[in-house]
C-alpha cells in the first residue's frame, strides 16, 4: 500500500498542471526543512538545506529535469554541437543569455555575471564547494552582454556542468565583487541575502532559524508566482517535520522524511496530505577515514594526510567492515519504499552503474576471517587488536531516526567480527554546514567513520567521481571546503580520473567511470554504499504543483506552486 500510494502521488504531481492564480494571489506558503539553513550561497555549501532555499533567489543557467534532460533558465537554450553552443572539438562552451533578464534590484544581468562567477569560485583563496564543476575551465570571456564562453585546457566531453543545476547558479558581479578570494566566507550581508534572478528575494534571513521571502517583482514571468511570501522555517527533526504537515497542517510542505516507513503510512492515511518520492543519484554511505582524527593531534593535523589512519588504512579492516552489513535487511527495516540496497555510489544512469553485488550477501563469518589474516585478533574482551591498535572506532552521522537506527544495526554487526563502535550523532546543520570553525562537519570528520547521503547533479557522474582525486581533500590550507571528506588518495585513481576527462565515446566513459566507482566501493571499500535513497517529502492536499524531481533540490520549481482549488 505504501508504495502504491508513493508512486500514484508523485505520478499525478509530475503530470499536475494546475492553474496558477495571480501573481502572489495565493498568500503565504509555509515550508518545513527541518536542517535548518545556515547560508544562503551555494558556493559555501553543497547541503540542500541551504541550496534549496537559495535556489527561490539566485538560478543557474539550465537545470535538469527528472528524466534527466536539461532545462534552460537564464539562457535562451542548451547549447550543442549541433546550434554551435559546444565547440567542434569539445574545448568550450558557449552560453547565450535570455534577452531582458534582470536582477530583483532593476538591474541587468549580463555575460559579465557569468564571467564574475565561474573567477569567483574558481580563486584559489576562496576554497569553493562546488569547484569541481568548474574543473578544467581555463578561462571565461564575456563575449558580448549575452554571450559567454567557458573555455577548457583541454577537451571537455560532459562539458555542459558549471552553472547547470541550483548548486551553481549565476551571482551579481555588482554585489559579490568585494567577495572575491579569502574575503568570500565572511560576507554576512552577501552570503545571507543574494540578489537573484528567481521568483522571490530574501527578506529576512536568520542562520539556523528561518529564512523569509517575498517575491521578486522583477522576475521574468509576470504570472508567477501564486505565493506572495514563502517562509522557510528550520530546526527540529523529520518526525516533527511529517507530523506538521501529514497531522496538524500547520505546514504547506516538509523536506526530507527519512522516517521508517510504517510510520509516515500512518500519518498519510490521515488524509491532510501526500507523501511525494523521486529517485535521483543519492546514496546513503559510510565514509571510512583515511586520515587519524585523535583529538591528541594538534588542531589542523586532525584529519589530515600528515596522519594516515592507524585502522583503516588497512584494507583488511575496511573489507570486513563492508561483509559484516547487512544492506537488504536495512532496506526493509529504516527505509522501506525509499531505499534500495545498493553496491555503488553510482546507481544512475544505467550506463554508468557498476553491476556488482557481492556486498548484498552478509557475510560475519567472512569478515572474521579476513580479520584474522591481517593480524587482528581478539584481546581479553574479545575487542580485536594489532600493533598496539584496537579496533574501536567512532562512527558518527546527523541526528535522524532512521539513521540512528541504521546506526545501531551497524555496531551490532560490527560488534559480532570485533570491533567497538562509539555512536556519534550531530545536529544536522552542523554536520553539512560550511562554517570553517565548526568542528563537526564532514569536511572535518573528526570520526572513524561516519554516513550521509551525497550525490551528483547532472547525468554524467565524471564531476561527481572527481571529488576523490587527491587535490580535493578538505585541510585548514583550503578553509576545510573540499568534497574529498573522506581523504582517499590514489595516483591511480587520480590518473584515471584523467582518462575519464579525456574520453569522448559513452562506451569507453562508462567502463572508465564503473572502474573508478569499483575503486571507492567494491575493491578499495573506502566508500561503503548502503541504500539508493529516494527523497520522500510531504505536502498538505491544498499545495499543487509540487514535481519530484530526482536530480534537483525539491524547492526547484516553486515558482510553478499554487494552492489547490
Amino acid at each position: 500500500m505504501m508504495i502504491s500510494r508513493l508512486i500514484v502521488s508523485a505520478l499525478a504531481l509530475a503530470v499536475a498542471s494546475p492553474a496558477l492564480a495571480e501573481r502572489g494571489g495565493d498568500g503565504a506558503l509555509r515550508v518545513l526543512y527541518w536542517q535548518a539553513a545556515t547560508v544562503l550561497n551555494p558556493y559555501l555549501s553543497t547541503g540542500a538545506k541551504d541550496v534549496d532555499p537559495a535556489s527561490m533567489v539566485v538560478e543557474p543557467l539550465a537545470l535538469v529535469a527528472d528524466d534527466g534532460s536539461l532545462l534552460p533558465v537564464l539562457a535562451a537554450e542548451i547549447p550543442s554541437r549541433e546550434n554551435g553552443g559546444i565547440a567542434a572539438d569539445f574545448t568550450s562552451v558557449t552560453w547565450t543569455l535570455k534577452p531582458g533578464l534582470v536582477w530583483s534590484d532593476g538591474t541587468p544581468v549580463t555575460a559579465e555575471d557569468v564571467q564574475f562567477t565561474a573567477e569567483y569560485c574558481m580563486d584559489p583563496a576562496f576554497g569553493c564547494a562546488v569547484l569541481a564543476e568548474f574543473e578544467g575551465i581555463a578561462s571565461v570571456e564575456a563575449l558580448d552582454a549575452q554571450r559567454v564562453r567557458l573555455n577548457f585546457d583541454a577537451p571537455r566531453y560532459a562539458p555542459l556542468q558549471a552553472f547547470v543545476g541550483g548548486r551553481t547558479p549565476v551571482l551579481q558581479k555588482a554585489q559579490f565583487q568585494p567577495c572575491m578570494g579569502a574575503a568570500g566566507a565572511s560576507c554576512t550581508a552577501q552570503n545571507f541575502g543574494p540578489i537573484g534572478t528567481g521568483p522571490y528575494r530574501v527578506t529576512d534571513f536568520r542562520p539556523g532559524d528561518v529564512a523569509v521571502f517575498e517575491i521578486n517583482q522583477h522576475y521574468r514571468d509576470p504570472a508567477k508566482p501564486a505565493f506572495d511570501r514563502v517562509t522557510v522555517k528550520g530546526g527540529g527533526d523529520a518526525m516533527a517535520a511529517a507530523r506538521a504537515v501529514l497531522e496538524s497542517g500547520e505546514y504547506d510542505f516538509a523536506w526530507n522524511l527519512q522516517l521508517p516507513p510504517e510510520t509516515v503510512a500512518a500519518m498519510e492515511a490521515q488524509g491532510k496530505g501526500k507523501l511525494v518520492a523521486s529517485f535521483g543519484s543519492m546514496v546513503e554511505r559510510i565514509e571510512l577515514n583515511q586520515t587519524d582524527p585523535s583529538s591528541d593531534l594538534p588542531e589542523g593535523e586532525r584529519s589530515t594526510a600528515a596522519h594516515p589512519h592507524p585502522v583503516l588504512s588497512d584494507p583488511a579492516v575496511r573489507q570486513a567492515l563492508s561483509m559484516a552489513i547487512d544492506r537488504p535487511l536495512l532496506a526493509e527495516l529504516t527505509y522501506g519504499p525509499a531505499g534500495k540496497p545498493t553496491c555503488t555510489i553510482v546507481p544512475v544512469p544505467a550506463a554508468y552503474a557498476s553491476g556488482r553485488d557481492e556486498c548484498l550477501t552478509q557475510d560475519i563469518a567472512g569478515a572474521k576471517a579476513t580479520l584474522d589474516q591481517a593480524g587482528w585478533l581478539p584481546g581479553g574482551d574479545g575487542i580485536r587488536e594489532k600493533d598496539g591498535h584496537r579496533l574501536s572506532l567512532v562512527f558518527q552521522t546527523t541526528v535522524n531516526p532512521v539513521r540512528q537506527d541504521v546506526q545501531a544495526l551497524v555496531k551490532q554487526w560490527w560488534s559480532e567480527i570485533g570491533v567497538e563502535t562509539e555512536l556519534k550523532a550531530v545536529d544536522g546543520a552542523a554536520f553539512f554546514g560550511g562554517d570553517p570553525g565548526n568542528p563537526d562537519s564532514q569536511q572535518k570528520f573528526y570520526a572513524d567513520a561516519q554516513m550521509f547521503t551525497d550525490a551528483f547533479y547532472i547525468p554524467d557522474p565524471a564531476s561527481f567521481l572527481n571529488k576523490f582525486v587527491c587535490s580535493r581533500i578538505p585541510s585548514a590550507a583550503n578553509q576545510w571546503q573540499g568534497n574529498n571528506s573522506v581523504r582517499f588518495c590514489d595516483k591511480a585513481y587520480d590518473a584515471g580520473i584523467e582518462e575519464l576527462h579525456g574520453s569522448a565515446e559513452p562506451e569507453k566513459r562508462q567502463e572508465i567511470a564503473k572502474r573508478l566507482t569499483d575503486t571507492l566501493t567494491a575493491e578499495g571499500h573506502y566508500l561503503l554504499p548502503l541504500m539508493h535513497r529516494g527523497m520522500v517529502s510531504a505536502h498538505a492536499n491544498s499545495l499543487a504543483g509540487v514535481a519530484p524531481n530526482g536530480w534537483e533540490g525539491q524547492l526547484w520549481n516553486v515558482a510553478d506552486w499554487s494552492r489547490a482549488e
